[in-house]
């Protein structure tokens, strides 16, 4: 794990807690393996690429996580169980539809034992319209429009949904603005990221949340997929 490591302490993180965090990333990465033929997490097998591709990219949105934060669509706890291991002073929620990931990250979360992070069984159609978080991060659940009514209306006012994008995303950019302003947002900065070695862009779209979502979102029936707005 010498390039997570590496990755950590060029953030600023002391050499302490990197290490700390570092022996949780392993534990991380072979229990993610262990259970991968099981419930099929991930395609990503090979140990620098799961560096790479999983721990150092959610890790991108350590700057912008001020407060208890919801990660929607979790499925192997990514973006939302890195981030909770370099904040241990912040709630976590990792919130997926499927039964099968969210009995991997409680035993995973057991085996860390994080007291900082919980797991909820729902869609986000499902959830509590009252229920509110800080932030709500999203890496790699759905176009742009359909993520922002799937994310933002469980944002409080004055906190931020972050959605993880590929650097192609300057389109679904375009076409989310009915989406954003309608659900209460406004893009406050769309922040680029060079993933080490591989030369990925990430672009992490900050949206902040600047008044109320009307009560009728999300949309349940599917309809933030089949019917974004866009």
């Amino acid at each position: 794990m010498q390039l997570l490591n590496e990755h950590l302490l060029s953030m600023g993180i002391c050499s302490r807690q990197a290490a700390d965090a570092e022996e949780k990333f392993r534990i991380y990465r072979d229990f993610l393996w262990e259970k991968n033929k099981q419930f099929n997490l991930t395609a990503i097998t090979d140990p620098v690429e799961t560096q790479i591709k999983h721990f150092i990219d959610s890790l991108a949105g350590l700057p912008f996580i001020q407060g208890d934060t919801a990660d929607i669509g979790t499925g192997a706890g990514f973006p939302g169980l890195p981030l909770a291991i370099l904040l241990p002073q912040y709630r976590f929620t990792l919130i997926d539809s499927l039964q099968k990931r969210i009995c991997f990250l409680d035993e995973l979360i057991a085996l860390l034992h994080l007291d900082n992070v919980q797991t909820v069984h729902a869609r986000a159609e499902d959830l509590p319209k009252q229920t509110k978080y800080q932030n709500v991060v999203s890496r790699a659940v759905a176009y742009l429009p359909t993520l922002c009514e799937y994310c933002l209306p469980f944002v409080k006012i004055g906190g931020a949904f972050i959605a993880y994008k590929s650097a192609d995303c300057d389109r679904e950019i375009e076409q989310s603005q009915k989406a954003i302003s309608l659900l209460g947002g406004r893009i406050e900065k769309v922040h680029t990221v060079i993933l080490p070695k591989e030369d990925i862009l990430r672009k992490l779209i900050c949206i902040r949340k600047i008044k109320e979502t009307p009560a009728l979102y999300p949309r349940s029936g599917n309809k933030p997929k089949k019917q974004p707005l866009s």
